[in-house]
């Protein structure tokens, strides 16, 4: 069988170490599918792991990469055949089998959506986990009663991959969206997005009572810890927040006055484990109402699988923004 060069990821006896390998192709077992991949993208998940900075991976060595896309080189299975192409996001990839940083990825046939008509392999990347976190938090929370009459929408960390495209998805749905970020240089970039305002997180003003006024209808939360914390006091009765990071602390420190008094609700959204069912309906609108109008410019760049190490450097340290493709073959 022939070679192909994959992103690996070690740990030996604690000692991380990560970079280009060389690995066998491995035909699809019964039930399974071979992709010839043609993108992935870098999540902060992807950072994470690839640095050894975060307990991701459920084992070792493993392929990085939450995310990939290509065509279909050998299948197994009679819902897919040769030359289909297909969207493999979140499951298991990099944290119980090998993820998306590799030329062929084999994976289960029920881990595959079909990419959608209106989609390609490089806007199903420039989407990826992220977009599809972002349309799962609107699914949600509309789903929760949430409508754009209700008022303002908060999105926190909105620089990042998850919050730009939030921006441009709930502003797209006629939302009025208020983007809180820390890089005042991408501040204009936001509001070309979508947002009607940019804030600092300082200019939030959490206050430290356990009900502040309601000044938000929602809120799509890419942060946790103390902002998530704080911004639970301030949302309007009936309102939805949609819990999705952890990258300020996963600790969630408040009161159960806002949920029995003003009747919010916290809304846990996991990409990862979403029902099938869901996850098909969510990359189908994705390719249709809910298609980020300005989804080529929340595309930072795109990188080889070799410039990896670097960029995931540069995304702990809060030097990217929006999303970073890689493009596997």
């Amino acid at each position: 069988m022939p070679h192909y060069n994959a992103f690996r990821i070690h740990n030996d006896q604690g000692k991380h170490s990560a970079g280009i390998e060389q690995l066998e192709v491995v035909e699809p077992e019964q039930g399974e599918i071979l992709i010839r991949t043609r993108y992935s993208s870098i999540n902060y998940k992807d950072a994470l792991a690839g640095t050894g900075r975060g307990k991701i991976l459920h084992h070792f060595p493993l392929t990085g990469g939450i995310d990939s896309c290509g065509e279909v080189a050998q299948s197994n299975d009679p819902r897919f055949s040769e030359g289909d192409e297909v969207i493999v996001t979140g499951y298991g990839l990099s944290a119980t089998d090998d993820g998306g940083y590799a030329e062929y990825l084999k994976v289960p046939a029920e881990w595959a959506v079909p990419m959608p008509e209106g989609l390609g392999p490089l806007e199903s990347m420039a989407l990826g986990t992220a977009g599809f976190t972002a349309a799962l938090a609107l699914h949600r929370m509309e789903a929760n009663g949430q409508t754009p009459e209700m008022g303002p929408i908060l999105v926190t960390g909105a620089s990042g991959g998850v919050g730009s495209l939030a921006v441009n998805i709930f502003d797209g749905e006629g939302y009025a969206v208020t983007a809180v970020s820390g890089k005042p240089q991408q501040h204009a970039w936001l509001e070309h997005l979508g947002a009607s305002e940019v804030i600092t997180r300082e200019q939030l003003q959490l206050g430290h009572h356990a009900l502040e006024k309601g000044v938000w209808s929602g809120i799509v939360d890419t942060v946790g810890g103390a902002m998530l914390s704080g911004l639970t006091r301030s949302v309007r009765p009936w309102g939805s927040i949609a819990a999705i990071g952890l990258a300020g602390g996963h600790e969630l420190n408040t009161t159960v006055m806002p949920f029995i008094l003003r009747g919010i609700s916290l809304l846990g959204i996991n990409s990862a484990d979403c029902p099938y069912s869901i996850r098909e309906e969510i990359w189908q609108r994705l390719a249709t109402d809910l298609h980020p109008r300005h989804l080529e410019d929340i595309v930072g760049q795109v990188v080889t699988l070799e410039e990896l190490p670097k960029i995931f450097e540069k995304m702990l340290n809060g030097e990217t923004h929006g999303r970073t493709l890689v493009q596997t073959n």
